[in-house]
C-alpha cells in the first residue's frame, strides 16, 4: 500500500513516500513509471508541470525531454543552474503512458489528478517557496484556478509567494504561433527574472553569458 500520513513534519519524509507512491497503480490505472520529482528542502523556487514523459520517466528526473530543453532556454539556464533554482514536480507525479490511439501520451483522469493533489499540498505547506511557476494549462488550473492562457505575462500573489504562469514548451502546441502570445511568453519570463532575483535563486552567470554573448 502507498504510505501516505495524515500530517508532515518533515520534508524529507514527505519526499520518500512521494517517491514510494502507488496510489494511482492501485485504482488500476496505467501509469507506466514511478513518480518523478527532483529538489531539496530549502529551495526558494517551484515549477509545477503537467505530467512526466517517456524521457523523464526512464531517466526519473523532470524536465529532462525536448520540452525541458525549451523551457531552460526560454529562462536562460544551463542543466545544472535550472536544477539548482527549482523544485521540479508536476500535477500528476507518473508517466501516465501512451494514449490507447498510439499518438501522444495519455492525458491523466480527474481521479489521477485527486490522488496527486495531496503531494502538492504538503510540498507547499513545508517547502514555503517564493516563486511559484506552473507551466501549461493543467498546471495554471491546478495552482492558480485558471483555465485560459491568457493570464501569461502576469504575476498573481499566493499567499506569501507569487506565482508567474508560463505555457508548456511542448513542440506540439500552436499557442505561441500568435504574435500576441509571443508577447505574453516575454513579458512573463520577464517578470520571473524579477521574481527570482528579488528571492535570491539568480546567483550565478546566465547561460548567454558564459557562452560570451
Amino acid at each position: 500500500m502507498t504510505p501516505r500520513k495524515r500530517s508532515y513534519r518533515s520534508f524529507a519524509s514527505l519526499e520518500r513516500d512521494n517517491r514510494a507512491c502507488r496510489a494511482c497503480a492501485e485504482e488500476g490505472y496505467p501509469i507506466a513509471s514511478l513518480p518523478v520529482l527532483e529538489g531539496h528542502d530549502g529551495q526558494r523556487a517551484m515549477i509545477v508541470g503537467q505530467a512526466p514523459g517517456i524521457v523523464e520517466a526512464e531517466e526519473r528526473r523532470p524536465w529532462r525531454g525536448r520540452a525541458g530543453q525549451t523551457l531552460r532556454r526560454w529562462l536562460d539556464l544551463e542543466e545544472e543552474a535550472f536544477y539548482v533554482t527549482f523544485y521540479c514536480v508536476s500535477v500528476t507525479r507518473c508517466y501516465p503512458g501512451r494514449h490507447p490511439s498510439g499518438r501522444g501520451d495519455r492525458p491523466a483522469t480527474p481521479r489521477e489528478i485527486e490522488l496527486c493533489r495531496f503531494w502538492l499540498d504538503w510540498e507547499l505547506r513545508l517547502l514555503r517557496p517564493a516563486v511559484i511557476v506552473p507551466v501549461g494549462g493543467l498546471a495554471i488550473k491546478r495552482v492558480l484556478g485558471m483555465s485560459r492562457l491568457a493570464c501569461v505575462g502576469s504575476r498573481f500573489e499566493l499567499g506569501d509567494a507569487v506565482a508567474v504562469p508560463l505555457p508548456h514548451p511542448s513542440g506540439a502546441s500552436g499557442w505561441l504561433n500568435s504574435p500576441a502570445n509571443r508577447l505574453r511568453l516575454e513579458a512573463a519570463l520577464s517578470l520571473l527574472q524579477e521574481e527570482l532575483d528579488r528571492a535570491g535563486c539568480r546567483q550565478w552567470p546566465s547561460a548567454s553569458s558564459r557562452r560570451g554573448s
